[in-house]
């Protein structure tokens, strides 16, 4: 369904990524790890085209997505591509209505026609952003904006879903929720990437995951079977 081969992203003069490669299969989630720092979030930035990779001219580099190559679209043909992120921070507008950050999630001419079919998704998947539907953003809990991001996001009706720290800063039980709705979105048929820290949770939930460390992929295999690794257990287990 998408796949990343071998790019290279620069902030100006300075490079992040270092040849970077990576496939995401129709259905599956698939989790990048790594520390602070290792690029995780440019590479996502870098898929939805807030970044370019720096082209060498090889044909087969570049990022592939249904067959297409991406790379150099604008970040909104990007999402009407069927390609949604949900940055980390969970940014949401502070001072509208629950309902109306719902419905700029939606402003593509397709997913204003199926708008009223997504918003019940929507609130079937967050019942809580249905009873507070005419509330401000801003009066939410960070676990009720993090629900209120993933509902913009799937608003758009994304076939690939982009997932940017979506359990940080948030309390346990909000945690274990965000989780257990991602597993939900995918079951549902949307295909998932996630960048995440909680890594133990990641890999137990993703189908595949890759370690993303200095800006350079040094592993890779089927998300169970990192737990039991000894690097990723040294490194990021604390075992």
């Amino acid at each position: 369904m998408f796949h990343i081969d071998r790019i290279n992203v620069f902030y100006g003069d300075v490079q992040v990524l270092w040849d970077i490669s990576l496939r995401v299969g129709e259905g599956e989630i698939v989790a990048v790890i790594g520390p602070n720092g290792a690029g995780k979030s440019t590479l996502l930035r870098t898929i939805v085209n807030l970044n370019h990779p720096r082209r060498s001219g090889a044909s087969a580099e570049g990022i592939f997505y249904q067959g297409s190559r991406i790379d150099g679209l604008s970040p909104e043909e990007t999402v009407k591509r069927g390609i949604a992120i949900v940055p980390e921070g969970a940014r949401v507008f502070p001072d509208m209505e629950i309902l109306d950050n719902l419905k700029m999630g939606s402003y593509l001419t397709k997913a204003r026609e199926e708008r009223e079919k997504n918003m019940e998704e929507v609130f079937g998947l967050f019942p809580r952003l249905r009873e507070r539907q005419w509330q401000k953003a801003r009066t939410l809990s960070g676990g009720e904006r993090q629900m209120l991001a993933l509902g913009m996001a799937l608003m758009s009706n994304p076939n690939l879903l982009l997932l940017d720290e979506p359990s940080l800063g948030l309390q346990p039980s909000f945690v274990t929720r965000t989780f257990e709705t991602i597993q939900e979105i995918n079951q549902r048929g949307v295909t998932i990437l996630l960048v995440e820290q909680n890594v133990s949770t990641s890999l137990e939930i993703s189908d595949r995951a890759y370690v993303l460390e200095n800006g350079r992929m040094v592993m890779e295999g089927k998300g169970r079977d990192l737990l039991s690794n000894p690097h990723i257990k040294k490194a990021y287990l604390a075992l």
